[in-house]
């Protein structure tokens, strides 16, 4: 989530948290299903679903499940990658404990990810104010995310780590990562320092120790949205460069770097580290896909998908989800491939 802003952009986020700015209404006559922005009779394109910072697509069951911004964290559902419907959202009223960790919290979560470790599903999200880095990233934990097993409740774990106004980093964004040798990681961060990455425990999902070592992986004056995936004995880090939220004027785009070890340094083809500021571009607008962001991967057997969000240039700038193959070219760097949704 960008934290450039302006009092024009503010007065339009100011009811509805981090999500882009409103778009063309539309009638939704299934409630269970999430309303497109324009009737797909009238154009050759699917519906889009409205979706903003995408969390990692896990499996739960039969189904396909991933988390979004909004108010309570949003979840939508979906038994092949093509028909979504909507799912509860994780909260139905914000713990009174939100305020005492960021005063003047609106009720919208940002940016939650998922991942099931050792039994349970961990979700963590952002609890933030526009522009300000007073932030907290937090868990909550299920067994299940079938909201007919009687099983399905979400624990609150709390906090596993805060930023305040005298750090130079921003704790919003996390992304989840699980190595090979089982060890837990997550990277968060936006603008100040840039992305950061520290080691959780997958048994508690917190941090592994209050000091425990936190590595700098990427920086640039605009940058937020980490995502992490390993092929082969290397892994890819992606970082969202520019300015999200601003409909068709979005400037987000999302670039790469490469690594022989999880905590880096991350560079991109021509051997710049990320820090200086390096990134290989994977992603930029084109056509109707404006400001793409938010890449997380999702990994089945041999096949690799690359989920985003982007503004419809199609329909007024909404917030989309977009589903693509992950390929890897010839030098064994990621690229995004055909078109899975829409």
């Amino acid at each position: 989530m960008s934290a450039c802003w302006n009092s024009a952009l503010l007065a339009l986020l100011a009811l509805s948290g981090k999500p882009a700015p409103a778009v063309a209404q539309t009638t939704n006559t299934n409630p269970g299903v999430i309303a497109s922005v324009a009737d797909p009779a009238q154009t050759n394109f699917p519906p889009r679903l409205r979706v903003h910072d995408p969390s990692i697509i896990v499996l739960s069951g039969n189904e396909y499940w991933f988390f979004s911004t909004g108010s309570g964290v949003l979840s939508r559902r979906s038994s092949d990658l093509q028909h979504w419907t909507a799912g509860p959202p994780v909260f139905k009223e914000d713990p009174k404990w939100f305020q005492d960790f960021v005063p003047g919290h609106r009720g919208h979560l940002w940016a939650p990810d998922v991942m099931f470790v050792d039994g349970r599903y961990l979700l963590y999200y952002s609890i933030s104010t526009w522009g300000k880095n007073t932030s907290a990233i937090a868990l909550v934990t299920s067994p299940t995310l079938d909201p007919a097993d009687p099983k399905s409740v979400w624990k609150d774990e709390g906090v596993v780590i805060r930023s305040v106004a005298t750090n130079n980093y921003n704790c919003i964004d996390p992304a989840l990562f699980r190595d090979r040798d089982g060890k837990l990681w997550m990277d968060f961060g936006s603008y100040w320092s840039g992305l950061k990455l520290i080691e959780l425990d997958p048994k508690a999902g917190k941090r592994i120790a209050p000091d425990s070592p936190m590595y700098s992986l990427a920086w640039n004056n605009s940058i937020e949205a980490a995502g992490m995936v390993r092929h082969g004995d290397d892994y890819f880090l992606f970082v969202n460069w520019g300015q999200c939220c601003r409909g068709v004027n979005s400037t987000y785009e999302i670039r790469m770097g490469r690594s022989s070890k999880v905590t880096g340094p991350y560079l991109d083809r021509d051997g710049k580290d990320l820090m200086q500021p390096g990134g290989s571009v994977f992603l930029q607008s084109s056509g109707r896909f404006i400001g793409p962001g938010h890449a997380s991967v999702l990994v089945e057997g041999d096949k690799s998908y690359v989920s985003i969000h982007y503004y419809d240039g199609e329909r007024g700038g909404a917030q989309s989800l977009a589903i693509r193959a992950l390929e890897w070219d010839e030098s064994g760097w990621p690229r995004a491939g055909r078109f899975i949704f829409p």
